[in-house]
């Protein structure tokens, strides 16, 4: 039997097993119920093998054998493989399809406003932007690549390491103008604290109480105060006046910078246990595509820290 026939019948196989019926098989493939048949009987006589119990009548006409339903699995799997790769192909042939998973906030706060010089620089690659709290599967998700903030330690990805970071509080001019001078954390005492609820002290990210008992600053309740979702929203309250949030330096960086936001006790530096990290399967490492993304993003961290 010839390979393109092999996968006809085994797309044929797998979808008479699910529909459990010839009839809905050709229906889902475009073909008559006939050719589906024909397809299914010569996978059987090819491996000797019966993969369906045929009944003359009843709801379940079509039945899979136990030998068809231990192989179903990998057939499924092998399928959704080969149609991934079919459609990279595909993807190849128009220039490419860069697939880039990130969470919202570092995609609206760094890598959005810096993807324009990434479009001008490589014009033939479509960026699809993936943004989510939760971590995705790359191959299930075919995803290419992505930036994630953590240890550097995720299982079957590749890490690079792109940014480290400091954590320090802002808040707006404004509202430092209304209610300072601040000259000390101890004197943040009974002032609203706005809580980013997006991260997770548990993996890592630093709140409010780590950063004050490391400013000394034990007197402050650390617990009061809005919560938020959001990275980027938490920014966002600060900037309109809203409190003085816990700011992570590479996501807070254009705000201070444009002087939306205020640094307070610069003098104090706490650095940030976690990092940003570029991330892909290692299979995908040597894609031209993913290289070309990977070393532009580290080319902007390195613009970004040569501005600060």
């Amino acid at each position: 039997m010839k390979t393109h026939l092999n996968f006809t019948a085994l797309r044929a196989v797998e979808a008479a097993a699910r529909h459990q019926s010839f009839s809905g098989a050709a229906a889902e493939l475009h073909v008559t119920p006939a050719a589906i048949g024909q397809l299914v009987r010569s996978l059987e006589e090819s491996l000797s093998v019966e993969l369906f119990v045929r009944e003359r009548s009843g709801s379940r006409r079509l039945t899979p054998t136990d030998a068809a339903e231990r192989a179903l699995p990998d057939i499924r799997a092998g399928l959704d493989r080969l149609t991934r790769g079919l459609s990279r192909l595909q993807e190849s042939a128009r220039g490419g399809l860069l697939t880039v998973t990130t969470s919202p906030a570092f995609a609206s706060k760094w890598l959005l406003p810096r993807l324009e010089r990434f479009q001008a620089a490589c014009p033939e690659t479509d960026v699809r932007l993936h943004t989510g709290l939760n971590l995705v599967d790359f191959e299930q998700d075919a995803i290419d690549i992505g930036v994630r903030y953590g240890k550097g330690q995720w299982p079957g990805l590749t890490a690079d390491k792109l940014m480290d970071e400091e954590i320090f509080p802002v808040c707006s001019a404004g509202w430092l103008e209304a209610h300072g001078p601040l000259l000390q954390p101890a004197q943040l005492a009974g002032l609203p604290l706005i809580h980013d609820l997006s991260v997770d002290s548990r993996t890592g990210f630093m709140t409010w109480s780590e950063w004050l008992h490391r400013a000394a600053a034990d007197n402050v309740d650390a617990m009061r105060g809005m919560q938020v979702n959001s990275s980027a929203a938490v920014l966002q309250a600060a900037v309109e006046g809203r409190g003085i949030a816990l700011a992570r330096s590479v996501m807070a960086r254009e705000d201070v910078a444009s002087g939306r936001l205020v640094r307070l006790f610069p003098e104090i530096s706490v650095a940030a246990t976690l990092a940003y990290y570029i991330v892909y399967r290692p299979e995908c490492a040597s894609l031209p595509k993913v290289m070309t993304f990977r070393h532009w993003l580290h080319s902007e961290a390195q613009a970004s820290a040569l501005d600060q």
